[in-house]
């Protein structure tokens, strides 16, 4: 994660800064979200719960349009996944990347065209391929070799599957050695250095079943400037003019992925879209002129970027304990809910909501109710000396790989989602029940 100076305790009671741009301080020491004050939703819903600004997820899809002009602009479903969030996103002009038959056919079910849905994953099963060819997917992006003659295999006579080739251009990017996935030594993608890339290409071009539009590579996650990007796009045009040079091909698509970083705590950086934009599109012109290609069509794919700073997760103060020199501040929630902090040391700035406090501000720990010591939500943060149980905790920037990562570890449901705007707030995904839970046991 990028390296940042926390706030001051004075500032953070005051900083919003990585807040949806609706929210607003309170007199009573509340904050309102979309005009929704925390404490009456968490009133109304219980907690935990997680808020989701509806037209913080809008204008984030405008500024992808606006930044990226005639791009195909592809939200990636595994950020977060639900009726009303993809019924935003296709309002908004956006195509979708999903990883599984089941991501695909919750979208297609919902009702998103199948021919604006690209298919992804390293390892696809054959449930998952079934699933792209009988629901008519629109690009399904080739991940190994192993995978040309299952994907070609199936398809109808007479008809051809359009396909792209998730390569790996050797440039190293990203928060955590976890979701860097641009260099040779993790699993995904076909190596542009060692001739894997062009070795699948050219098998792909001998399969009349397959319709080779272009290729792809995703280089990390939790990028915070346009370099990296630029190294990868100049590394993927050249092998697009390798390809035209050896096979009489041009490729007329390249879709870079996606990755962009959101700041979770004052002070760090985030990913300037426009500036990304504008670099890449810059880029790739002269790239292309220079190889002698024509520009091809351009594609990304935000994820936690578009709903990430829109989602605000609330908790209820169950304990406070003081071991030694540590003050543990124990809520409702915790890993079932948002196992990132535990995956990948994510660090988030939680906040007291829901009354006024003078008390000095002390540093504490924010942990979960799971039997994990690794159950820790957000680790020495400033809190106001004087929390005590029944008090709120807001944690923003909890949209993207929260509920999407979820589990019901010690058979404690998953907390429902609220689309908060205009002053309303109205149930999207309701709070999964033990009742739910026991359902999938099917007994002795």
């Amino acid at each position: 994660m990028t390296t940042a100076v926390p706030p001051s305790p004075a500032a953070a009671r005051t900083d919003l800064s990585v807040w949806p741009a609706s929210a607003r301080p309170a007199p009573d020491g509340d904050v309102a979200v979309g005009g929704v004050p925390l404490a009456k939703a968490a009133e109304r819903f219980g907690t935990p719960l997680y808020l989701l600004d509806e037209h913080e997820v809008r204008e984030r899809c405008r500024t992808y349009l606006r930044s990226f002009p005639d791009t195909d602009v592809l939200y990636a479903a595994k950020a977060f996944l639900c009726h009303a969030l993809l019924h935003w996103v296709r309002e908004e002009g956006l195509g979708l990347d999903v990883c599984s038959a089941g991501e695909l056919e919750y979208a297609v079910a919902a009702g998103f065209p199948s021919d604006r849905i690209v298919l992804h994953g390293n390892a696809k099963s054959p449930q998952d391929l079934e699933a792209a060819l009988r629901l008519g997917v629109g690009r399904v992006v080739i991940d190994s070799a192993w995978e040309i003659a299952r994907i070609a295999a199936p398809v109808p006579a007479g008809t051809r599957q359009k396909v792209l080739v998730r390569v790996v251009p050797g440039v190293s990017a990203g928060g955590h050695a976890a979701i860097r996935t641009g260099t040779d030594d993790q699993k995904f993608g076909l190596s542009v250095a060692d001739g894997g890339a062009e070795h699948a290409v050219a098998r792909i071009l001998d399969q009349p079943r397959l319709e080779l539009v272009g290729l792809h590579c995703h280089i990390g996650s939790q990028i915070t400037e346009p370099g990296p990007y630029v190294t990868a796009l100049r590394t993927v045009v050249a092998l697009l003019a390798r390809i035209r040079d050896r096979h009489g091909t041009v490729l007329p698509e390249l879709d870079l992925g996606g990755g962009h970083a959101v700041a979770h705590r004052p002070g760090e950086t985030a990913l300037d879209i426009p500036a990304l934009g504008a670099r890449v599109r810059r880029e790739l012109a002269a790239s292309c002129a220079g190889a002698g290609l024509p520009v091809p069509r351009l594609a990304v794919e935000p994820g936690r970027a578009l709903v990430g700073p829109a989602g605000v997760a609330l908790y209820r103060v169950l304990a406070v304990k003081r071991t030694g020199a540590r003050v543990f501040v124990a809520v409702d929630g915790g890993m079932s809910d948002n196992p990132r902090p535990a995956l990948y040391g994510a660090r988030y700035a939680p906040r007291l909501v829901g009354r006024r406090t003078t008390a000095a501000p002390r540093t504490a720990t924010v942990v979960g109710r799971h039997c994990e010591a690794g159950d820790v939500l957000a680790a020495d943060v400033a809190l106001p000396g004087d929390v005590r149980p029944g008090d709120l905790i807001a944690v923003p920037v909890a949209g993207a790989y929260h509920l999407s990562m979820a589990s019901s570890y010690n058979a404690v449901g998953r907390p429902p989602v609220v689309a908060v705007a205009d002053g309303r707030a109205r149930l999207l995904v309701r709070r999964e029940s033990l009742a739910d839970i026991r359902s999938r046991d099917v007994g002795l």
